[in-house]
Parts: structure tokens; sequence; C-alpha cells
């Protein structure tokens, strides 16, 4: 069993920073990519920032320039550093993790962790 668990979320002025993290743990053979997604509410889940192969990462255009993903592999921990914030931005946030195992993968999502922007 594998859990993804965020943390960092709350209330943040237009222009405000947040840093969100989710740490895996659990029977991980090997943790793949690693990425943020958001879903505001009357709204699909889309992607906000994740690593794909390797160390690459992909953002959301909405973003770029404003947030940034990183890693800690040792931890198995990825964060989002989110900058600038819109209000429009209020969503929950999830973490999705693709985890290796030693004949098939698998894709793990996190609780969510509530952004919301104040105005």
């Amino acid at each position: 069993q594998v859990q993804l668990v965020e943390s960092g979320g709350g209330l943040v002025q237009p222009g405000g920073s947040l840093r969100l993290s989710c740490a895996a743990s659990g029977s991980i053979f090997l943790l793949g990519s690693m990425g943020w997604y958001r879903q505001a509410p009357g709204n699909q889940r889309e992607l906000v920032a994740a690593f794909t192969s390797g160390s690459k990462s992909n953002y959301a255009d909405s973003v770029k320039g404003r947030f940034t993903i990183s890693r800690d592999n040792a931890k198995n921990t990825v964060y989002l550093q989110m900058n600038s914030l819109k209000p429009e931005e209020t969503a929950v946030y999830y973490c999705k993790a693709t985890v290796i195992f030693t004949t098939t993968t698998r894709d793990y999502w996190g609780q969510g962790t509530q952004v919301t922007g104040t105005s």
C-alpha cells in the first residue's frame, strides 16, 4: 500500500505565496513521475506541474514563471512553490505519483489540500 500525504494549503491573499508538499510512503519499489493537479468547483481536474521522465518538468501555461515544482528523491517528496497566486486559482490541489513495481506501475492520488485565494 502506498500513501501520499499533502500539506501546505491554506488561505492566501492575491499575489501571495504558498508551498505545497507531498510525501509518498509505503511499499514503494521505485517512484516514477510525480506531480500536482488542481480541481476548482465545477471544473475538471487539471495539470498544474509535474515531473515526467527523469527530471524533466512540465507546467500548465497559466502557471509558468510563477510556480516551481521540485523533488527530493531521498524523501520521496515533491514540492510546489506557488508565487503570485491569483484568486481564481482557488482549488483543491492534488498530488499524483506513479509507483513502479516489479511487474507493473500504478498511479496514486493524495487526499488533496485546499488553496483558497482571498480577495
